[in-house]
């Protein structure tokens, strides 16, 4: 599939890995629905840096923990570029849950932006993506999701299940979508990481050190434009860390 002028949905486009994939796209002259929640400041950024690039950005607030979300983003893409060509699902929330202190609203928030809007918003753009004959679906997932995180359980069953949901979503809207999953290893570590945490992250990699926001954009981008024989794959971009 040819970025250029095609429809590309973000979610959690204007931060971290997000910021990088809109990038990427609008380098490549994607239009670009990049949809944030609070980080309207970075928004603002992002808009700026944008107009230097060939491909068009529409910036898109809206709380993802809304029921209405889904329904909401996908038709507000459809309204603004008239389509809804690819799908990436990027927003997500990380915070620490040791074991023993979890509380349900804590599983709650992260199952609901972690997966349950995840598969939602694939509901809602992969039936109307299979109606018009093509489209794509590029979910990010987690190293955790195979080796979960003992102090992130919650999340790490999150980015678990949107494995599962990528594969079982590769058979649902066959043959017209593809849907594939990114699971990114040591990349944009967490700011409140101790040194000693961010070693042990980088130990577990085989290539001792930490990846880039921008190795995850690429791999999106390929994705989308560099094969249409992918679908139900699992890409690890995590230094070698699922073989280690």
């Amino acid at each position: 599939m040819d970025i250029q002028d095609k429809v590309i949905l973000v979610t959690g486009g204007a931060v971290r890995i997000g910021r990088a994939i809109t990038l990427e796209l609008l380098k490549a002259g994607g239009q670009v629905f990049c949809h944030y929640y609070s980080s309207r400041k970075a928004a603002q950024n992002l808009s700026n840096v944008a107009a230097d690039y060939p491909g068009t950005l529409h910036l898109y607030s809206y709380d993802l923990m809304k029921p209405d979300a889904a329904q909401k983003i996908i038709s507000q893409t459809i309204k603004t570029f008239g389509r809804i060509d690819v799908l990436i699902n990027n927003a997500a929330i990380f915070f620490k849950t040791p074991l023993g202190s979890v509380r349900e609203e804590d599983w709650d928030v992260l199952h609901t932006l972690n997966l349950k809007q995840v598969f939602f918003l694939s509901q809602e753009a992969g039936l109307r993506m299979k109606q018009q004959g093509f489209g794509k679906i590029i979910n990010i997932a987690d190293a955790g999701a195979e080796s979960p995180f003992p102090s992130y359980i919650p999340y790490s069953v999150t980015k678990a299940g949107v494995v599962a949901l990528t594969r079982g979503l590769a058979k649902a809207l066959a043959p017209e979508v593809l849907v594939n999953c990114i699971s990114p290893g040591p990349v944009m570590l967490p700011e409140d990481y101790v040194t000693q945490e961010k070693e042990q992250a980088l130990r577990q990699t085989l290539l001792k050190r930490e990846g880039s926001a921008e190795d995850i954009a690429r791999t999106v981008r390929f994705l989308i434009e560099g094969s249409d024989y992918i679908t139900g794959a699992v890409i690890p971009v995590d230094g070698g860390r699922q073989i280690r």
